[in-house]
């Protein structure tokens, strides 16, 4: 296992990610799946410093696993996530989200976030790769 470090720590901090569509609608399709990865990559990557594992969709949630710094505010870097994806997507999908969003939604309020532990991160890789895709 190869360690990551800074100037204060020698660390390993590996997370999944799982965010459902509000109300759990199966709005996500291929083309709103490879916007919301490229949006991940850049806040992820670019924005937080952060290095994405892995990312896939399936038609009501998302799946990213992450590394990250000690210094990284966990909970404010997946409310930034959720809050310019959502913003992006609302704005880009506008006549797709229609139907089931009448108000300004795309997420759950709600997320879930865990820390990969002991579990090899090619097996997550494996779990998130094999989700079912969005038709």
């Amino acid at each position: 296992m190869r360690l990551e470090k800074n100037r204060h720590a020698v660390y390993k901090l590996q997370f999944r990610l799982i965010i459902v569509t509000k109300g759990g609608h199966p709005i996500i399709d291929k083309e709103i799946s490879l916007r919301l990865k490229e949006i991940a990559k850049h806040i992820f990557e670019d924005s937080w410093k952060c290095k994405i594992l892995e990312v896939e969709t399936e038609e009501d949630h998302i799946h990213i696993a992450f590394e990250s710094s000690p210094q990284t505010q966990l909970s404010k870097l997946v409310n930034n996530f959720k809050t310019v994806s959502s913003r992006l997507i609302r704005k880009e999908f506008k006549n797709h989200l229609r139907k089931y969003y009448w108000k300004d939604f795309f997420w759950s309020p709600s997320y879930c976030l865990l820390s990969v532990g002991g579990a090899p991160i090619e097996i997550i890789r494996e779990y998130i790769r094999s989700q079912k895709k969005p038709q």
